[in-house]
C-alpha cells in the first residue's frame, strides 16, 4: 500500500482537536518509486552470502513539538467479525523523525487488528480511515509537552486517553520503560491496546496473582507487580482480566500508564 501525509496545524488548546470543523486540506498520493537493482550474474558458489539487515532508524524528537500533524491517508480494512464498527485516524507530530506515518499506522494497524486484540471477543470491528474521513476517535503520537496538551494534564512520561484522543508518547515508544522483561516491539503493542482499550471504555486493572499475565489494561509502564507483561486481552482466545482498580502513583495522572 502506497502512503501519503497532509500537513494539519491543530490548535491545542482544544484536547485532540477534534473539536475543530475545518477540514484538513485534500492531499494527492505521492507514487513511491523504488530503486532499480541491478542483477549480477550466477555466482560459482553453492554457498550463499549471509545478508544484514538493515538497521533500525533512530526515532528522535524534541521535548516540545511544534503541534503540526501529519495524517496517512487512505484507509484500512474492517477488522473484527462482529460487533460495533468505530473508524480511528491516525496523527504523528512533524518534529518526530526516525519513525514515517506510513511505519506508524502500520503498526497501530497490524496490533488492532490481531485476532488476540480488542476485536477478538465479538463486541467491537475497528478500521482506520484518512484526515477527510469520518472517524470516532484520533490516535497520535506526540511529543512529551504535546502529549501534556492533549492529555489536559502535566505528566511528559506516560501515554493517555482523553475523550477521543487516544495519544502515545513518543518518549516511550522509542524508549519503552526499564525492567518491562519485554521487546520493545510487545511494549508498543500494549500502548496501542491499552489506551484505545480505554476509549473502548475499559479502566484500570490490577495483577490477579503472582507469575500470571498482566492484563492489558493494567498500568504496566508504572510495574508489573510481580505479573507478567501483556499487550493483549484476549491472549489465548479468551479474555483475560485481573481486578478492578489502580496501583499508587506519585504523580497525578490522566489515564496514566
Amino acid at each position: 500500500m502506497r502512503w501519503a501525509s497532509a500537513l494539519v496545524v491543530c490548535a491545542l488548546a482544544v484536547a485532540g482537536c477534534e473539536a475543530h470543523s475545518i477540514a484538513p486540506p485534500a492531499a494527492t498520493p505521492v507514487p513511491v518509486t523504488l530503486p532499480s537493482v541491478a542483477l549480477s550474474a550466477p555466482s560459482s558458489s553453492p554457498v550463499p552470502r549471509p545478508m544484514k539487515a538493515p538497521p533500525a532508524a533512530e526515532i528522535t524528537f524534541p521535548q516540545a513539538g511544534s503541534g503540526q500533524w501529519l495524517f496517512p491517508t487512505g484507509e484500512g480494512p474492517v477488522v473484527g467479525q462482529a460487533g460495533r464498527l468505530l473508524r480511528y485516524r491516525i496523527a504523528i507530530e512533524g518534529d518526530i523523525g526516525g519513525v514515517t506515518p506510513a511505519a506508524f499506522a502500520t503498526a497501530v494497524e497490524a496490533t488492532l487488528g490481531d485476532v488476540r486484540g480488542w476485536t477478538g471477543g465479538g463486541k467491537w470491528r475497528l478500521q482506520r480511515v484518512g484526515p477527510e474521513g469520518r472517524y470516532d476517535f484520533t490516535i497520535y503520537l506526540a511529543t512529551p509537552t504535546t502529549r501534556d496538551m492533549l492529555c489536559g494534564r502535566p505528566d511528559g512520561y506516560t501515554s493517555c486517553r482523553n475523550g477521543n484522543s487516544v495519544v502515545l508518547n513518543v518518549a516511550r515508544w522509542a524508549n519503552g520503560v526499564p525492567g518491562y522483561g519485554a521487546s520493545l516491539e510487545v511494549y508498543r503493542q500494549y500502548m496501542i491496546t491499552h489506551e484505545v482499550g480505554h476509549r473502548l471504555g475499559r479502566g484500570h486493572e490490577r495483577c490477579p496473582s503472582p507469575g500470571a499475565l498482566a492484563p492489558v489494561m493494567q498500568q504496566q509502564t508504572l510495574g508489573l507487580h510481580d505479573c507478567l507483561p501483556n499487550p493483549w486481552p484476549y491472549p489465548d482466545g479468551s479474555q483475560h482480566s485481573g481486578p478492578s482498580g489502580e496501583y499508587d502513583d506519585p504523580i497525578p495522572r490522566a489515564d496514566s500508564h
